[in-house]
């Protein structure tokens, strides 16, 4: 299972109406990640560029692009973006993995 760090901005609209009948917005938003076979991590709302965050934890980038159509067809967002995670742990590995790409990989112009 993969993670993802979605960052999101709701509409005016969105906003108002949340203003005027507050909702479990963290329930709804669960019910649709376990739909899709997967879980909510962390919800947050938050100061700032963004009005929220979520972790969801899905089974691949295929689920999480279809819950980011859902989720941006809905209207309510202003601005929805979507980040895959990587554990800390897994960060030597992916280093490990660029040593085939090294040497044919020309340097920056001006660099040896």
């Amino acid at each position: 299972m993969a993670k993802y760090l979605v960052l999101f901005r709701l509409t005016g609209e969105t906003m108002k109406r949340f203003v005027a009948k507050p909702s479990d917005r963290a329930a709804v938003v669960r019910e649709l990640a376990e739909s899709a076979g997967g879980s909510l991590e962390s919800y947050y709302w938050m100061f700032g560029q963004y009005d929220g965050a979520g972790v969801f934890v899905l089974p691949d980038s295929h689920t999480m692009a279809a819950l980011s159509l859902a989720a941006t067809g809905s209207g309510a967002f202003a601005h929805f973006e979507t980040h895959e995670l990587i554990e800390a742990s897994d960060l030597k590995l992916a280093a490990a993995g660029t040593a085939p790409a090294r040497p044919g990989m020309p340097a920056p112009s001006g660099q040896p």
